[in-house]
């Protein structure tokens, strides 16, 4: 009897070998980064890695641009002569438009390090990551991208959620996106938290973006609850496989976004800071001078003093200054602006604004500040973009109630600070 060699399982080979290693690793991977458990404390490791990336690596380059245009520059423009064509270069031009352009290169690396994300295939599972919350709060896991996409920029955001095929889901998803945190914010954040909390800045400017997220989900349910009412629809998600991210598709993503940055800075930013100077020279009595730039009390008389004088009021409980008051009217426009207003208004560049603003807020009404920056009507663009896609009653409805949100949290900062010994 001839006996037969026992079936024995063909070897994969080498190609094949390889192909099953990485699935194998990558099956792995999505375990530990979708885990329903360490799937969140993953993500926010990772996002929190990212600002430190943007914040730690640019600092030389910010050094850089903030000795180029609040130092050179500035000094160099101011040492032309005097008079009004003078400050409005020095004061208005080069102090507003310079306070914004030192930022640059934090929100360049914040969208390189993004980019990068999003070629290994990793915004996808942190999508994944939070739908199953999200499922859990009625709401729909087709919302993420658009959200994801709030945080470069609220318009492009607000327009995504196009894709929405479910009318209350599309409208919710437009009318909390500008919760997220854009990247016209950061400025403010960056400029704050660098004077308040300057060992713990990564960690302030997160919590910023992780309070957009939660009171996005929070406004959210309470829409879907009352004026969207009734069943969300299924998400299904198809995970890309991971790969090398291309620096080819880096470059131009990173290009992109900061394109519109500066498309911003050299047109409306412009615009407004040049605004903010002409009412901070001219006022009621007429014309008051550059002398206005430095001098306090002559300041207060001018257009600016009397609308910061009266916004002043509004905002005593949160102890903010009728000069932190006022960069709030003028950021309704575009959020950048808040930044370079303050540094005319205080009458100082970037460097010193740190140092001006330290004798205005506490840490705590600092954080209230930056709170309020967040959830306040983002920019008006967004606004119109809101009302080109749902109408004007749902601009006025997101207008109203961000501005009423954003108004409660402060004042809900400053309370609990009070209560517990924060000064």
């Amino acid at each position: 009897m001839i006996r037969r060699p026992p079936r024995s399982t063909p070897k994969p080979s080498s190609a094949a070998s390889d192909v099953y290693k990485r699935q194998t690793v990558s099956d792995v991977a999505d375990y530990a980064i979708t885990h329903r458990v360490f799937g969140i404390p993953i993500m926010l490791t990772i996002f929190y890695l990212m600002f430190r990336f943007a914040f730690d690596v640019a600092t030389p380059v910010v050094d850089l641009l903030d000795w180029l245009f609040c130092g050179l520059l500035y000094d160099f423009v101011s040492g032309l002569g005097s008079g009004a064509i003078i400050s409005f270069l020095a004061d208005g031009i080069v102090a507003g438009v310079g306070a914004i352009l030192v930022f640059l290169p934090n929100i360049a690396f914040l969208f390189i390090f993004l980019a990068l994300l999003e070629d290994v295939g990793y915004m996808a599972r942190a999508a994944f990551v939070v739908d199953k919350i999200m499922h859990k709060l009625s709401l729909t896991g087709k919302s993420l991208v658009p959200l994801l996409i709030g945080f470069g920029c609220n318009i492009p955001g607000v327009i995504a959620a196009r894709t929405i095929e479910d009318e209350n889901d599309r409208k919710v998803t437009m009318l909390v996106n500008p919760l997220m945190s854009c990247s016209a914010r950061l400025p403010v954040y960056l400029v704050v938290a660098g004077a308040f909390f300057t060992s713990y800045v990564g960690s302030v400017v997160l919590s910023m973006y992780v309070m957009g997220i939660i009171l996005a989900i929070l406004m959210a349910f309470i829409l879907r609850k009352t004026l969207f009412r009734g069943p969300s629809t299924g998400f299904i998600m198809e995970l890309p496989p991971y790969f090398l991210p291309l620096l080819k598709n880096v470059a131009i993503k990173t290009w992109e976004r900061t394109k519109r940055f500066l498309i911003k800075a050299g047109t409306i930013i412009l615009i407004l800071t040049v605004i903010v100077w002409a009412l901070c020279v001219t006022g009621p009595s007429g014309y008051l001078g550059p002398e206005a730039m430095e001098d306090p009390n002559l300041l207060e008389t001018s257009w600016v003093g009397l609308l910061g004088h009266s916004l002043e009021v509004i905002f005593a409980p949160m102890g903010w200054d009728w000069r932190a008051s006022a960069a709030l009217f003028f950021g309704f426009v575009a959020k950048e602006v808040v930044v370079g207003s303050m540094a005319i208004l205080y009458g100082v560049g970037e460097e010193g604004l740190s140092g001006a603003l330290m004798g205005g807020f506490t840490p705590l009404t600092a954080y209230a500040y930056m709170a309020f920056v967040l959830i306040y009507v983002p920019c008006l663009v967004t606004i119109a973009t809101v009302r080109g896609e749902l109408g004007s009653k749902y601009a006025l409805l997101a207008l109203l109630y961000e501005l009423i949100l954003a108004y409660v949290v402060a004042l809900a900062i400053i309370s609990i600070g009070h209560l517990v010994g924060v000064g």
